[in-house]
Order: C-alpha cells, then sequence, then structure tokens
C-alpha cells in the first residue's frame, strides 16, 4: 500500500474514513483514541480528523515481517491501559 502523497496539499480524514482507510471499525478506531493507543488526530471545529501521514504512520509502526517478530513499537489493543503500559508502548524496539 505505497502512497506518493509529495506535492499534494496535507489530507484529513474523518473518523469513518479514517476506520476504513486503516482496516479498522468505527468503533475500534475511537476506542483507539479514547484510550492513548490510536494514531495523532486533531479536532476541527469539534471535528475528530486524522492526516492521512498520521494514519499511515501509526500502521507501519505496527508491521512485522513474521509472527516471531516484535515489530518496531507494542500497538496495544483499544481498551484502558496504565500509564506505565502506555509508555512502554510508545517507546521503540530495538
Amino acid at each position: 500500500m505505497s502512497t506518493n502523497l509529495a506535492g499534494l496539499p496535507q489530507r484529513y480524514l474523518r473518523t469513518p474514513e479514517a476506520a476504513r482507510f486503516v482496516g479498522l471499525s468505527i468503533r475500534t478506531l475511537e476506542k483507539h483514541r479514547i484510550y492513548g493507543t490510536g494514531p495523532r488526530y486533531s479536532k476541527l471545529g469539534g471535528r475528530v480528523v486524522y492526516r492521512v501521514e498520521d494514519l499511515q504512520t501509526w500502521v507501519d509502526a505496527a508491521a512485522k515481517e513474521s509472527t516471531s517478530d516484535p515489530g518496531k513499537v507494542i500497538v496495544l489493543p483499544a481498551k484502558r491501559h496504565t500509564p506505565a503500559q502506555l509508555e512502554q508502548a510508545r517507546q521503540p524496539r530495538r
């Protein structure tokens, strides 16, 4: 899924489109936002919007090469986590 975004203006998606973009249900993406485990977002006039680049970065961070590959970072499930769990998940892995 390679997209060349060079030269284009920043693109923002509302939650339904963003959920479709990353392959999640709307509710799951909302839960990720609520629990702080999802991609970066902004609020414009009370509306939640996601930059396409931020969605792609979040998906890319979860990329793995095999089932035993720990990946670059941990993308936590969409549920409540302790602050320590959130901080640990945000630390890059080696």
